[in-house]
């Protein structure tokens, strides 16, 4: 179950400094956790558990598989893409297929890197960005209105239903707002998915800060925090340039780095998280001597759906889900122990896993 992060930016905002120090951290993983492929453009990083290593402990595990998540470097964006300026088409087009977007925004000043449009305004890069997105969904969904409104006025109910969609979202975007703030009822969810624009991806904002401010932000990062905070987005502190620095040495090379610096772990580690919890995505696990692995789903899912994510034989026959919540797991030191204290319950189809689950299932072949 694969979700990806679009990495999305203006030039020199550290975008490509972010994206080289996420994929030269995948590389470094590579030696430890298997399954672990890297292409030019894209960074598959694991997502930061503690909980893994202490049930591989527990356990005996002799291998440690963490979950993952995918982070894609998305052509560098310049006003007037959506037309076609600079990779327009091609920055559209992997925008289209990511989960959501880590969008960077230059938060430091530095005379020595110049800024597109001359000066340091994190929320008029992000306005910028956003323009470009919105005007591609605009012309995305005005193509489509002709169309509808001769299905709708055939009496086609669904076509009907959709134009309406269609038009709220219209509304939207010419307010300059974007599509994912359009007000849908939850049936009205699968179809509003199905329309693919590029402003309905959830947004992660990524503020590149100089060395001194990796830990508490500064005053442009405080502005993107405000922003964030009104349209329902997330944000995350990042210096680009202690990231790459801290990418290419050893574990115990970089505790003490980022002790030297003041910082408690990567910040590539918050952007990873920030981007899981964006997705409202949720961890179980599955444990035994011969490995502990992390698994990734998404928050509401069913048992017989999380035992797809392993097998698709495993939701097809699925019977039961023996489990066990983490604390307990971890309290009772492991699964004998869980059983003999009363936690180890077995759960059928309708329940729903919870972040952090260990779990075994029954399936017939």
């Amino acid at each position: 179950m694969g979700f990806k992060c679009g990495i999305v930016g203006l030039p020199n905002v550290g975008k490509s400094t972010l994206f080289n120090a996420l994929t030269q951290t995948a590389a470094a993983q590579a030696a430890n956790y298997p399954f672990c492929t890297i292409e030019p453009n894209v960074g598959d990083v694991a997502v930061p558990d503690p909980r893994l290593d202490t049930l591989a402990a527990i356990a005996g595990s002799a291998q440690i598989i963490p979950t993952r998540i995918t982070f894609v470097d998305i052509a560098g964006i310049v006003r007037g893409a959506s037309k076609g300026e600079g990779l327009g088409n091609q920055f559209l087009a992997n925008i289209r297929e990511v989960d959501a977007i880590a969008h960077v925004v230059r938060c430091f000043e530095d005379g020595d890197v110049t800024h597109v449009e001359g000066k340091v305004d994190p929320i008029a890069d992000i306005e910028t960005i956003e323009t470009e997105l919105m005007l591609a969904d605009l012309e995305s969904l005005e193509k489509r209105v002709t169309a509808l409104e001769k299905k709708a006025r055939s009496g086609d109910k669904e076509s009907k239903e959709q134009l309406d969609l269609v038009q709220r979202c219209l509304k939207l975007l010419q307010d300059g707002k974007p599509a994912r703030l359009v007000e849908r009822r939850p049936e009205e969810e699968r179809a509003f998915q199905m329309l693919n624009l590029l402003t309905a991806k959830p947004v992660l904002y990524v503020c590149n800060v100089e060395e001194a401010a990796a830990h508490d932000g500064n005053g442009f990062s405080a502005q993107v925090f405000a922003r964030a905070k009104e349209e329902g987005a997330v944000a995350v502190v990042v210096s680009a340039k202690i990231e790459s620095e801290i990418a290419v040495l050893a574990p115990d090379e970089q505790k003490e780095y980022l002790e030297a610096v003041g910082l408690d772990e990567p910040g590539l580690n918050r952007v990873i998280r920030a981007g899981y919890d964006l997705l409202h995505l949720l961890t179980y696990f599955t444990v035994g001597p011969k490995e502990a692995r992390a698994w990734t789903i998404t928050k509401g899912t069913k048992a017989p759906a999380a035992a797809g994510v392993i097998h698709t034989d495993f939701e097809k026959g699925f019977i039961r889900a023996e489990t066990i919540a983490y604390p307990d797991y971890v309290a009772c030191k492991g699964e004998a122990g869980a059983r003999e204290a009363g936690k180890f319950r077995l759960e059928g189809k309708e329940y729903v896993v919870a972040d952090g689950d260990v779990l075994h299932f029954r399936f017939a072949n």
